[in-house]
This record gives structure tokens, sequence and C-alpha cells, in this order.
């Protein structure tokens, strides 16, 4: 059984920065597509950002040039580096592996940006 524990999300004034973390159980990060979501009250989840299976990297427009997504195999951890902070950055924020023939979803975590 494959799971994810996220942590890393709180209150953070617009501009500064937050690092998500979300470590794996039953499944090796380094090898398998991940990725992180965000949802906003009232909106649909929405991508933030991922790792193919080739490991190549993709970025939200709104993401790109702020946050970086990254993987530490020997911690079996992913991780999103998130860099000025806007107010429209908050949401819950969820990681994401892909492994077994479908996706499997952390808890997610709060991130709120205020102004």
């Amino acid at each position: 059984q494959v799971h994810l524990v996220e942590s890393g999300g709180g209150l953070v004034q617009a501009g500064g920065s937050l690092r998500l973390s979300c470590t794996a159980s039953g499944s090796d990060i380094s090898i398998r597509p991940v990725g992180w979501y965000r949802q906003a009250p009232g909106k649909q989840r929405d991508l933030v950002a991922r790792i193919t299976i080739a490991g190549t990297t993709v970025y939200a427009d709104s993401a790109k040039g702020r946050f970086t997504i990254s993987r530490d195999s020997a911690k079996n951890t992913m991780y999103l580096q998130m860099n000025g902070l806007k107010p429209e950055d908050t949401a819950v924020y969820y990681c994401t592996i892909d492994a077994n023939a479908r996706t499997y979803w952390g808890q997610g975590t709060q991130v709120t940006v205020s102004s």
C-alpha cells in the first residue's frame, strides 16, 4: 500500500517562502512520476508542478520562476520550494505519486499567504 505524508504548510506573508515536503512509503519516489497540486476554496484542483517518468519537470504558468519541485531518493521524499508567494497561492496543496496503475494522493497541507 502506498502512503504519502505531507508537511510544511502554514501561514506566510506575501513575498515569503515555504517548502512543502511529501514522504512516501510503499513506493520508490525517485523513479515514479510525482506531482504537486493545489485547490483553493471554491475552485478545482490544479496542477502546480510535476516530474514525469522521464525525469522532466513541468510547471504551471503560475508556478514558473517561483516554485521548484525536487526529490531526495535517500529520504524517499519530494519537495516543493515556493518563493515569492502571493495571496493567490493560498490553497490546500496535495502531493501525488503514480504507481500500480493509479495515482495516490496525500492528505493535503494548507498554505495561506497574507497580503
